[in-house]
């Protein structure tokens, strides 16, 4: 079972870069975040034509937070509670005794703007949401785009960014928190010292040099954690294809043994 997650910034602007990932990946469920579309706008019948059920948690031109599926899945939660005016960004389905949730994490700005605390309060939500919803001895994943650098190894520059939006102690300690409830990074635990960069600005060249960030993750309950065989940071995918501008991020994927 091949699960995954994909910041695409635009599913209109990245349509054939999606189709031609899911022929080439064929993932059985995807979490996609920054759809930037409203339900009505979204390709339903492209995708079905790649053989896949979608459900979205749409916005105009902004947010918006999709599951698309192999098999059909049950929609359990569309967004995240009391948190309705920071946008569409989560979105919970079950598929047999799997839970899957995929979540576009509030970006802060900068840590003076008042977005940061509002980004907090929306992890906190989170945390509490995870708690009251799931149980860490179930097969959970929490995956996306949670704009957060973990740790050091997650940044290209931790001597220069330390402290900033992404890189502060109280972001930190949000993602620690999942993780003590019972989440597993998949990426970090498998691989230690590897960067693992998702996301690289496109100013600045910034792919070409290596100046990228970890802020795309698959976290995993135990009971999911001990199935995974494989884990891949897709960089490939971050790459322009036939003239086709790619997202700023890259996907990532694990694959579960049955």
């Amino acid at each position: 079972m091949r699960l995954a997650t994909w910041n695409i910034n635009g599913i209109r602007a990245r349509l054939q870069f999606v189709e031609r990932w899911l022929a080439e990946r064929r993932p059985d469920i995807v979490g996609f975040q920054e759809l930037k579309t409203e339900e009505q706008e979204f390709p339903f019948d492209e995708l079905a034509r790649c053989g896949y059920h979608s459900l979205i948690h749409g916005q105009k031109a902004w947010n918006g937070v999709a599951v698309l599926s192999r098999e059909p899945v049950e929609l359990l939660h569309a967004g995240l509670p009391g948190h309705e005016d920071d946008g569409s960004r989560l979105i919970a389905v079950r598929q047999g005794e799997l839970d899957f949730v995929t979540v576009y994490c509030p970006n802060g700005k900068s840590i003076d703007h008042p977005d940061f605390s509002s980004k907090l309060r929306w992890f906190d939500s989170l945390q509490q949401f995870i708690e009251q919803q799931y149980d860490p001895s179930r097969q959970l994943v929490l995956c996306g785009d949670f704009n957060v650098v973990p740790t050091a190894v997650d940044s290209w520059s931790e001597d220069l960014l330390e402290g900033g939006i992404f890189h502060t102690v109280a972001e930190r300690e949000r993602i620690s928190r999942l993780c003590d409830w019972g989440l597993r990074d998949v990426w970090r635990e498998r691989y230690p010292e590897k960067p693992g960069f998702t996301w690289w600005d496109y100013r600045g060249n910034a792919f070409r040099k290596k100046h990228g960030l970890r802020i795309d993750f698959l976290l995993a309950t135990q009971p999911v954690f001990e199935r995974v065989q494989f884990v891949q940071a897709d960089t490939a995918w971050r790459e322009y294809i036939d003239e086709l501008i790619a997202s700023d991020h890259a996907p990532v994927y694990m694959d579960l043994r049955d």
